[in-house]
Formats: structure tokens, sequence, C-alpha cells
């Protein structure tokens, strides 16, 4: 029973971190553009802005502090964005990670997905898996994009912040919140 015990311990502590190693991966690919943030920088850009009068840079810092690490993948190349695509769906399938609205027009496709946090309006974690986005210059120019978020993240502080940025009309889309 206590190496039963044990076991389920070990799984639990070491799962996390076991599942974001499979981003790793694309850490190390040439074909795949990669940018983390830790929790480190987050608070670096908080502290440059702390006093900083402006309301939507006020909802900025209380975002970013509570943002433990933010990570952005994006290839153009259809073999690397096949392979960001199926480790994405692995990942959320393992980690239980809830849909939290998919957003479709022509080929492109927005799909964001969240593990519920301590109230109805915080997650723990965060993923948006971009795909089919337009190639020819027209759009982002981007094939596919893959951003994790974790920490205490409140989606409508997110929401009001992605409406305010100046994104591509399919993502600007997907800001709008809906369960």
């Amino acid at each position: 029973m206590k190496h039963l015990v044990r076991t389920i311990a070990m799984v639990v502590l070491l799962s996390p971190m076991a599942l974001s190693a499979q981003f790793e991966k694309f850490e190390k690919s040439d074909k795949i553009g990669s940018v983390t943030i830790n929790k480190g920088m987050m608070g670096i850009v908080a502290s440059m802005s702390a006093d900083d009068k402006n309301k939507e840079a006020r909802e900025f810092i209380e975002l970013a502090k509570s943002i433990n690490e933010i990570k952005v993948f994006i290839s153009e190349d259809a073999k690397a964005s096949a392979d960001m695509t199926t480790t994405a769906k692995r990942y959320i399938k393992k980690s239980s990670l809830e849909s939290l609205m998919k957003v479709k027009e022509g080929n492109s496709r927005i799909d964001f997905y969240i593990k519920n946090g301590k109230n109805d309006n915080d997650v723990s974690e965060l993923l948006m898996l971009v795909s089919g986005m337009d190639k020819k210059g027209k759009g982002t120019g981007f094939e596919t994009v893959l951003v994790t978020m974790q920490g205490t993240i409140d989606l409508t502080k997110v929401g009001s912040l992605v409406n305010k940025m100046n994104l591509p009309k399919d993502l600007k889309k997907a800001s709008k919140k809906s369960k």
C-alpha cells in the first residue's frame, strides 16, 4: 500500500513536467520558431511598468504577475506543423484540458483549451492552437501557432487585452469569450 501511494504521488508530481517536456522538442527544431517567457521575465516586465497610470497597462501588469510561463511555437513547415498539432492534441488529452472555444473560418482553425483554476474566471493553463493560417501573405504567413500559458490566469483580463491588440482578424474573433 505504501508503495502504491508513493507511486501515485510521483506520477502526480512529475506528470506536468513530463507533459511539458513534449513541447521541448519544438525548441530544438530548426523548422519551428519558439519563444519561452518564464515568471522571472514576466516579473521584470511588470516591474518596469509598475508606475504606469494607463488602465490597459495596469491590466497587463496584473495578468503578467499571475503567469508562470508562456511558450509560443510557430511554423510554416507542413511536417513540423503536423507534428505540433499531433503533439498538442496528445497533450490536451493527457492533461484533461477542456475545450473553451473553437473558431473555424475557411481553412483557418483556432482552438482554445483550458484547465480550470480556483474559480470560474481563473484557469491554471490556457492552450491555443491555430492551424491553417493563410500562407500567401494575406494573413500572418504562419501555418501553425501553438501557445501555452500556465499560472493563475484570469480569462476576463486575457479577453480584454486580446481585444486591444493588433491581431489578425481570425484571432480577434477568438478573443470573444464563449463556453
